[in-house]
């Protein structure tokens, strides 16, 4: 139910509507939102509103009033303590006292802690979406590449997940020097790397800037990275070169597989 605006209150509705519209002015001078204000003064968008239209039947008391105009005005760079000084906050009947919260209209329940609920409820919501969302956008690699069959099969082109992985294996470098296939790796900036050793993953997760592994196979290490450019390689100790380009997604076999004819070759030269 709105209030009616009695004759003595007609001065502080006039008052309203003068400063709500150079506080609306102002506002849209320097192209500020009212959602903007909304969460820097924790004032809900529409008594920010009914203050720049001068509605006062749908805002609260004077002294509520009186504060808002103040909280508006600070947060679009006014003065706000003498700007809301123009605001009479006297002369307005008081209302009637009443037995029970109940019967309160809504426009009265507006003290701080009902605006602190209102944001801990928003951030508890956001919180919760986002935890929810980093699980659901997860897969199980590691446990789909261990479910594939053992037989080599070549990619039609390399591939990565929308979201890189955080480590799901433990970095386990053989290091027997009796094995014919002996690939090193040094990391110039952080990669996600995936390392197979005979069909076998022995890594997948993100590398640091500055690792330095080595691993060793029968037949063939297939190596994999995320960014291809900081992921320096060595096959049976020839000379080191990066993988592929900065921020590119490749893969490669060592030795070769003559039906990844697309992978780059030169770093086994």
């Amino acid at each position: 139910m709105k209030k009616q605006i009695l004759p003595t209150n007609r001065e502080q509705a006039e008052r309203l509507a003068e400063l709500g519209n150079r506080l609306r002015d102002r506002r849209q001078e320097q192209e500020i939102p009212l959602e903007k204000v909304a969460g820097t003064t924790c004032i809900q968008p529409r008594l920010l509103r009914a203050i720049e239209q001068g509605k006062i039947e749908e805002l609260p008391e004077p002294v509520y009033i009186h504060g808002f105009i103040r909280q508006y005005a600070d947060a679009i760079g006014l003065n706000g303590v003498e700007f809301a000084s123009e605001f009479p906050t006297t002369g307005m009947a008081l209302p009637p006292i009443r037995t029970s919260w109940r019967t309160l209209p809504g426009a009265q329940l507006r003290p701080m802690h009902l605006y602190l609920m209102y944001m801990v409820l928003i951030v508890g919501a956001v919180n919760g979406l986002s935890y929810f969302l980093n699980r659901s956008i997860q897969p199980p690699i590691a446990a789909i590449e261990m479910q594939k069959s053992p037989a080599p099969v070549a990619p039609s082109g390399p591939t990565l997940p929308a979201q890189q992985p955080t480590n799901t294996k433990k970095i386990s470098p053989t290091s027997s020097s009796s094995k014919p296939v002996r690939v090193g790796m040094t990391l110039t900036e952080e990669s996600w790397v995936r390392v197979m050793a005979d069909n076998k993953v022995e890594y997948e997760g993100q590398l640091p800037k500055g690792t330095q592994r080595t691993w060793t196979a029968d037949r063939q290490v297939v190596v994999r990275a995320g960014n291809a450019g900081g992921v320096i390689l060595t096959y049976n100790e020839s000379q080191a070169k990066p993988l592929g380009q900065p921020g590119e997604i490749e893969e490669m076999a060592f030795p070769p597989d003559p039906k990844m004819a697309k992978l780059p070759t030169d770093i086994l030269r």
